[in-house]
């Protein structure tokens, strides 16, 4: 039996202070939430979009990011989606899905401005053009 494909990239940066702790056994964890910003153009104007993620780490590479995962900092996150699922004290069934990570760095803080002036304007009605050739270029070409 094979495992399914369940990968996941997220780049962002933390919303707070990550919080760490351990099992009863002693194994350490921390979890965090990280906020990732999406930019486009739409006419003139540029679009702000933010997703927010939560994700948690284990053992040795949450002990390394003790001092990489404060409020505001950067991050690339790489690992795999997980769903947990339970019973409110209500009864009804609730679920999350969460990024359970594999690998972190840490990454610069990009502003807004810097990413607002590298947003491309896309025009659907631009169609690429293709310039033909000369006999001269395509006997280049050949030899």
């Amino acid at each position: 039996m094979t495992n399914n494909l369940n990968s996941v990239i997220v780049e962002g940066n933390l919303t707070k202070d990550a919080d760490f702790d351990s099992t009863q056994k002693g194994t350490g964890f921390c979890t965090f939430s990280v906020a990732t910003n999406r930019y486009f153009k739409s006419g003139e104007e540029i679009q702000h979009e933010v997703s927010y993620f939560d994700v948690e780490a284990w053992g040795k590479l949450a002990d390394s990011c003790r001092s990489l995962l404060v409020k505001g900092s950067g991050v690339r996150v790489v690992g795999r989606l997980k769903q947990d699922r339970w019973n409110s004290e209500d009864g009804k069934a609730k679920s999350r899905v969460k990024i359970v990570a594999e690998h972190i760095e840490s990454k610069p803080v990009t502003t807004v401005e810097a990413v607002a002036e590298s947003v491309p304007e896309v025009k659907p009605e631009a169609k690429p053009t293709r310039q033909k050739k000369t006999q001269k270029e395509k006997e280049a070409v050949m030899a």
